[in-house]
């Protein structure tokens, strides 16, 4: 018969003997923070564009209720405003317009991306502005009244907008990204009256000096100005995405060679990358365009989120558009966990954790990776030291010493989320089962002693 300490030292022993967990995988869409398909010009739950059609006006205000559309689940509500709409009368600029769509964004579950636009063909610029002295740089008479954008009172007054918009909404924490937008129709960067490039560096500067604490997005369409911005942090977007027309198509004749000659390929680690369909995938079947070729360039662009203009996916494409929101933006999934079967409370304990990102690009913002111990309705929280920034697709290791909590002796179970640092609250859905109502995931017992 083995003598009492004997038996203390083997049951000590199997107590503190390594658990190793392997959380089961879940293939579910997940609807994360900072990337999906967006809503446009509205929000979750609004109403969809009829057919094949769109609105180019931002809401004004809250839109109404609508029954439960067939559309994706969306983190990001994606809304753009005219200067005119903005700026009515010169100085007087209706704040109150994106205000309202911050929080129908957060009361929708969404954060808001936006885009300030000078003007469209069916938009003009504010009427103060062309009556300011501005230059204006077509013919009079010619039917939509084009700027100067070379005009220092071009500079001065769409930057006065632009700073002052900064100070109003930058570092929001319902912003999520803003577009570089100063030329052309819809602010897309093109024009017929295109200002030398120091101009459009200055109007690309204007923007990083309103938002030094907002991930800005640089409009694709000029070479050196999209080097440039993606130089200075940016992310990029483009507005095409889908073209496949016989002639001359966005699609295989002119987004691939643009981002390999301005050297944009990997911007994505450090910046998003946003899309917008061409037309709506509507139109895609209508013309008989290849859904897997569009959707399989876009994650090969390492795309992270989608603008589809609030138009109903076709049932022939619903896999396909599944199967690509499995894979775009971050997909966090927790392969493998080892930690000690049981700790001493106070203490430091080693955790070795096995994580894959099966995404196409990481997440943007510092997430909080936290490790609980989680007894009868109640838990303590360690920070775990990880820059999930930095979870780029493919495998991350995290191995450190966590700080135990004090704790009362017992039994208690180990769960993990990635926080928002701000709110302390889980953020993300992570690729694996065993996720609580709370958010949290839990993974197995551990004992504290």
């Amino acid at each position: 018969m083995p003598k009492l300490s004997t038996v203390l030292w083997f049951a000590s022993a199997a107590a503190a003997q390594t658990v190793v967990v392997h959380p089961k995988l879940i293939h579910d869409v997940l609807a994360n923070p900072g990337m999906g398909i967006q809503t446009f010009q509205r929000y979750n739950g609004d109403a969809l564009n009829s057919a094949l059609k769109w609105s180019e006006e931002g809401p004004r205000g809250p839109l109404a209720a609508a029954a439960k559309p067939e559309f994706p689940a969306s983190t990001i509500a994606y809304c753009r405003w005219f200067w005119e709409a903005l700026e009515p009368e010169q100085g007087h600029v209706r704040w109150d317009i994106i205000e309202n769509a911050l929080a129908e964004a957060h009361r929708h579950g969404q954060t808001l991306a936006i885009r300030l636009m000078p003007y469209d063909q069916k938009h003009p610029l504010p009427l103060w502005y062309q009556k300011s002295g501005a230059r204006r740089a077509n013919a009079a008479g010619a039917p939509i009244w084009e700027p100067d954008f070379s005009d220092p009172l071009y500079l001065k007054f769409w930057g006065d907008l632009v700073k002052q918009a900064g100070r109003r909404f930058d570092g929001h924490p319902d912003l999520d990204t803003v577009d570089i937008s100063s030329v052309g129709y819809w602010g897309e960067g093109w024009s017929d009256f295109m200002p030398a490039f120091p101009y459009q560096k200055k109007l690309i500067d204007i923007w990083f000096d309103a938002f030094p604490a907002t991930r800005l997005l640089m409009n694709f369409d000029e070479p050196q100005a999209l080097a440039y911005g993606t130089g200075r942090g940016a992310g990029w977007r483009l507005d095409c995405l889908g073209d496949l027309r016989p002639k001359w198509a966005h699609m295989l004749d002119f987004y691939p060679e643009q981002i390999a000659r301005t050297g944009i390929q990997d911007v994505w680690k450090h910046g998003p990358v946003s899309l917008e369909t061409c037309w709506v995938p509507g139109y895609w079947k209508e013309q008989g365009w290849d859904v897997q070729y569009i959707l399989g360039e876009a994650l090969r662009w390492h795309v992270t989120s989608v603008n589809i203009k609030s138009s109903a996916i076709p049932p022939e494409f619903a896999a396909a558009f599944e199967e690509f929101e499995r894979k775009m933006g971050y997909r966090l999934e927790l392969r493998r966990i080892e930690y000690p079967g049981s700790v001493r409370s106070g203490s430091a304990a080693p955790v070795k954790m096995w994580w894959v990102n099966s995404g196409v690009a990481p997440a943007y913002r510092p997430y909080s990776l936290a490790l609980a111990f989680a007894s009868a309705g109640a838990q303590a929280a360690v920070d775990v030291p990880a820059d999930v920034r930095k979870w780029l697709p493919g495998d991350a290791v995290v191995e450190e010493d966590i700080d135990v909590p004090r704790l009362k002796t017992g039994e208690y179970r180990l769960r993990v989320a990635l926080l928002d640092p701000r709110t302390r609250q889980p953020a993300i859905r992570l690729g694996i089962e065993g996720r609580g109502q709370d958010g949290w995931y839990d993974l197995g017992s551990i004992a504290a002693r």
